[in-house]
């Protein structure tokens, strides 16, 4: 499969580039709004094409798919563009910046039958897959997540995750990833409260604290956040025990990776070997492709991600908790 790169975004750089190159597809095209840009870096990684705006790329190059790593607020806009010339989509999460434009853009693709996928890696991981299957086949009445996605983010005022006009903000950023944890083990929330702060004067929250709360009584507490050192990991208590992860969804690749859990008294530690989460999320897209089925991150579960998110958003707006 022949993909097309619109941005050169450093994810696209660092993470999805490196995992191509450990597949059996090929980055063809990249495009950029600056021409220049756009040339020097497909000089550096070997591409062929490269285009000065992706109108130019959508509609030019020889390719099958576009991998979108554009800032969020343009997500959904380049994903029905891609769709309309015909070409498979992986986009970056989250998907659109709300649930209602979400449901437009998933419609949208499958008015054109394309492939649409949100990328969500973490969930390819084995350990990510070894978690869910624990709490869903050995954990007994789950009461409580606990999730948290944070990173410092000082000293670059100019950041495209500081916009509000791009729909940046910690929540949208990194927060998706605690939200989409929690509705893997406890499905989906009747109700959120959240809390959040603004600490730069941005117009986006730079922290975000919420609760997601259960008809059945379980609760989930999720976070994330732009002003302190890095910590992503997350938390299962239930009955009959309890399950830790850390490093969750930025996972190392080049390094092993540990998921600690006591269940009726057994404790473990399983390790799990050095693995490319953002290689197995490409070939689980290309799969999708080759067998004409949806992708397990495809446009239904953004949509339910995002009703959460929007919930989240609104009731830190509103200050009281709010349904989902």
């Amino acid at each position: 499969m022949d993909f097309g790169v619109l941005s050169t975004a450093g994810i696209a750089r660092k993470a999805f580039l490196p995992a191509i190159e450990a597949t059996d597809h090929e980055v063809t095209a990249v495009a950029s709004r600056d021409g220049d840009r756009a040339r020097a870096f497909a000089d550096d990684h070997g591409i062929d094409e490269s285009y000065e705006g992706y109108d130019d790329l959508i509609a030019d190059a020889n390719i099958d798919a576009v991998y979108i790593p554009l800032p969020n607020g343009l997500h959904g806009q380049w994903t029905k563009r891609a769709a309309d010339a015909d070409l498979d989509v992986l986009c970056e999460k989250p998907l659109t910046v709300d649930a209602g434009e979400a449901r437009e853009v998933v419609e949208h693709c499958e008015d054109r039958d394309v492939t649409l996928m949100e990328g969500f890696m973490y969930l390819y991981h084995p350990r990510t897959e070894r978690a869910i299957e624990l709490a869903r086949d050995e954990l007994e009445d789950v009461r409580s997540v606990t999730a948290a996605f944070k990173f410092p983010l000082f000293d670059r005022p100019d950041d495209v995750r500081l916009s509000p006009d791009l729909d940046g903000g910690s929540l949208m950023d990194v927060g998706c990833y605690p939200v989409s944890l929690v509705r893997q083990i406890l499905g989906e929330p009747e109700r959120a409260y959240a809390h959040a702060d603004d600490s730069r004067g941005a117009g986006v929250d730079t922290e975000l604290a919420g609760i997601l709360e259960y008809d059945d009584g379980s609760s989930a507490r999720v976070a994330s956040g732009f002003d302190t050192q890095k910590v992503q990991r997350y938390r299962v208590e239930a009955a009959n025990g309890w399950l830790e992860v850390r490093d969750a969804f930025d996972a190392p690749t080049d390094e092993p990776l540990e998921l600690e859990y006591r269940i009726d008294g057994r404790h473990a530690v399983e390790t799990f070997d050095a693995i490319d989460q953002y290689r197995l999320e490409i070939e689980e897209f290309a799969s999708s492709v080759e067998n004409d089925r949806p992708p397990r991150t495809d446009g239904e579960e953004a949509i339910a991600n995002m009703r959460v998110i929007d919930a989240l958003a609104k009731s830190a707006e509103r200050g009281r908790p709010v349904d989902v």
